[in-house]
């Protein structure tokens, strides 16, 4: 089952600019392998759901093993039978939009 979701992770309390935090998130997505877009306020990741929410639960406690609260918000889709969401939805908004 594929997934979508745009996450966003917040390290509350620690002494260490968030951009320290987000690096670290990143280089476990990567690791990963799976689809990924980054954004100003959140991360897109897509791929498989257990892959997608394991990649998710290993950057949280990556963050939560320097005793930091770690507060995750996400939003997601799962789409049966569609993959490569990420890309292909903006690709299907542009093909209407150029037929108007």
């Amino acid at each position: 089952m594929n997934l979508l979701i745009a996450v966003s992770f917040k390290a509350i309390g620690s002494k260490e600019a968030d951009e320290v935090h987000r690096e670290e998130v990143i280089r476990i997505i990567k690791e990963s392998e799976l689809s990924y877009l980054e954004h100003d306020l959140f991360i897109e990741i897509e791929g498989p759901y257990d892959e997608v929410m394991e990649t998710v639960k290993k950057s949280a406690y990556k963050l939560a093993e320097k005793d930091i609260r770690v507060v995750i918000t996400m939003k997601g889709d799962i789409r049966p039978g569609v993959g490569n969401n990420m890309t292909e939805k903006i690709n299907r908004i542009n093909t209407q939009l150029e037929k108007e």
